[in-house]
C-alpha cells in the first residue's frame, strides 16, 4: 500500500520500525524464498521471491493483515483489501526500479526514497531475507536511480516532503519575516526543512528534540536554537509555524496543549505542519479556531499542483526505468534458462556415456584407442550442442524465452522420471 491506495491512519498503523523479525519470520516458512520489506512514511510494500505464487499471496495478505497490525489486532478483510496493490515478474521489478527512483513518490523526484529502499535492503540482508536474486534486483534499482538523476533534469530542483511542507507555509505567510519557526525533532525530514526554511528567508528558527545533543548539532549547523522537549510548552506560544516529524506512537502536540499555547498566543494563529509517522499532532486540533493543521495526505495534494511542471522529465525517466527493467528481465530469463541447459547437457552426456560403454567391452582396442572413442563421441556431442544451447540462451533474454525453455524439456523429456531418457531404449520404431 502507498500514499495513493490507502489513508494515513491506515499506512501509520502498519509501519515498521524494525523489519528484521518481520521478515525472518517470512521467510522461515516455505512461501517465501526472499524478501525485503520497505516502510516509510507514504508506503509499506514487501517484495518477494517465492516459487510457489498462490501460497505466497495467501502469506502476504496474512502478514498486511495480522502481523503488521499493532498489538495483534488485525484488519478487517475489506478494510485491507481496498487499499493493496500487487505486482508479479516483469511489472514488479518495474515497480522496484520506479520506487528507487523517486518515480512512485508523492512528490516526484524526492530523493529521501532512494537511501530509504537502501536501508530497506541492507537490513534484508543483515538479517539474512534478502539473497541473490532480489540482491541482484535491487542494485539494479539503485543503478538505474542514479541513471535516472544524471541522465534527466528530474532531480534538478529536489523536492521532498520537507520541501513541500514549507513551500505550504510560504503559500500561508506573505513574508516570513519577523516570523518563528519551531521543528521539533533531529531526523533527516527536520534537517531537509531547515534547509528549505533557511533558504525561503526564516531567520527565527527553534529545534525541540528528545535528545538535546541531537538539536544542538542541527542548532549549531543552521544557525538555530536548540531545546529539550520538555520546553515545547513554552517554545510553542512563540511558534508561529510548527514543522515536526518525530518518533513515537501518540501525538505530542494534543489539544490540551494547543490551548495552553493559543492562550499565550492572544488570537495569533499557528500553522501546524505533521510529517510525522505516526502522526504527531492529534486531528482533534482541527476543532480549535486558531490552529490550521496539515498533514502527510495535505501535503499530497500540494504535490499533486506541482506534478505538472515534471511531467516531462518523469516521461524521459520511465523510458530509462523501461530499458533497465527490461535488461533485467533479460538476466532474470536467462538465469532461468541455466538449470535447463545443464539438464539437457546432463541428459545428451549420460546417453553418450552409455552407449559407448555398451560398445567399447565389444571390441578389442587398447587404452589409447578407448580413450580417443571416449573424446570423440564428446566432440560429437557438444559439436551438436553448440548452436542450439547458444541459440537458447540468447532466446531465454526475450519475452518469448520461456516458451523456448519449455519446448526443450517437452523435446528432450528433461522431466520425465529418472531412468526415462525418452529415447526409447533400442526400439527402432520408437526410436
Amino acid at each position: 500500500m502507498n500514499h495513493r491506495t490507502a489513508p494515513l491512519d491506515l499506512r501509520e498503523r502498519l509501519a515498521v520500525d524494525e523489519p528484521g523479525p518481520v521478515l525472518r519470520k517470512l521467510v522461515a516458512g516455505a512461501e517465501v524464498d526472499e524478501a525485503v520489506l520497505i516502510s516509510t512514511c507514504n508506503r509499506v510494500e514487501v517484495v518477494v521471491l517465492t516459487r510457489e505464487l498462490e501460497a505466497a499471496r495467501l502469506r502476504l495478505h496474512s502478514l498486511f493483515r495480522r502481523d503488521l497490525a499493532p498489538d495483534g489486532v488485525g484488519l478487517g478483510e475489506p478494510d485491507l483489501e481496498s487499499c493493496l496493490y500487487e505486482y508479479q515478474n516483469g511489472d514488479a521489478m518495474r515497480h522496484v526500479l520506479r520506487v528507487a527512483s523517486s518515480l512512485d513518490s508523492m512528490v516526484v523526484g524526492e530523493p529521501q526514497i532512494l537511501g530509504q529502499a537502501k536501508d530497506a535492503y541492507r537490513a534484508a540482508v543483515e538479517c539474512g531475507a534478502a539473497g541473490p536474486i532480489l540482491g541482484r534486483l535491487f542494485q539494479h534499482a539503485f543503478a538505474t536511480a542514479k541513471r535516472v538523476r544524471s541522465e534527466t533534469r528530474i532531480a534538478e530542483r529536489p523536492v521532498s516532503v520537507a520541501r513541500v511542507a514549507v513551500d505550504l507555509a510560504a503559500q500561508i505567510f506573505e513574508s516570513f519575516a519577523e516570523k518563528r519557526a519551531l521543528l521539533v525533532g533531529a531526523g533527516e525530514m527536520i534537517e531537509l526543512a531547515l534547509r528549505a526554511l533557511r533558504s525561503a528567508g526564516l531567520e527565527s528558527i527553534s529545534i525541540a528534540n528528545r535528545t538535546a545533543e541531537r538539536a544542538a548539532r542541527l542548532a549549531v549547523q543552521f544557525g538555530a536554537t536548540a531545546h529539550g522537549q520538555d520546553e515545547l510548552p513554552a517554545l510553542l506560544a512563540d511558534a508561529d509555524v510548527v514543522l515536526t516529524s518525530i518518533g513515537g506512537h501518540e501525538p505530542w502536540l494534543t489539544r490540551a496543549v494547543a490551548e495552553r499555547a493559543l492562550r499565550s498566543r492572544r488570537g495569533r494563529p499557528m500553522f501546524v505542519i505533521d510529517i510525522g509517522v505516526p502522526r504527531n499532532a492529534d486531528p482533534a486540533i482541527d476543532a480549535l479556531g486558531d490552529v490550521y493543521r496539515y498533514d502527510l495526505d495535505d501535503l499530497a495534494a500540494i504535490a499533486n499542483e506541482n506534478a505538472e511542471e515534471r511531467r516531462q522529465e518523469q516521461a524521459r525517466a520511465e523510458v530509462i526505468v523501461e530499458a533497465e527493467q527490461q535488461r533485467f528481465d533479460g538476466w532474470f530469463a536467462a538465469l532461468r534458462a541455466v538449470p535447463t541447459i545443464r539438464q539437457l547437457r546432463a541428459r545428451v552426456e549420460a546417453i553418450r556415456a552409455g552407449e559407448v560403454d555398451k560398445v567399447l567391452p565389444r571390441l578389442a582396442l587398447d587404452d589409447a584407442a578407448r580413450d580417443a572413442i571416449d573424446a570423440l563421441t564428446r566432440a560429437i556431442v557438444n559439436k551438436i550442442l553448440h548452436a542450439p544451447l547458444s541459440r537458447l540462451r540468447e532466446e531465454a533474454e526475450r519475452e518469448e524465452g520461456i516458451a523456448h525453455l519449455e519446448t526443450t524439456r517437452l523435446l528432450f523429456a528433461l522431466d520425465a522420471p529418472d531412468g526415462d531418457d525418452g529415447t526409447g531404449g533400442d526400439d527402432p520404431e520408437r526410436a
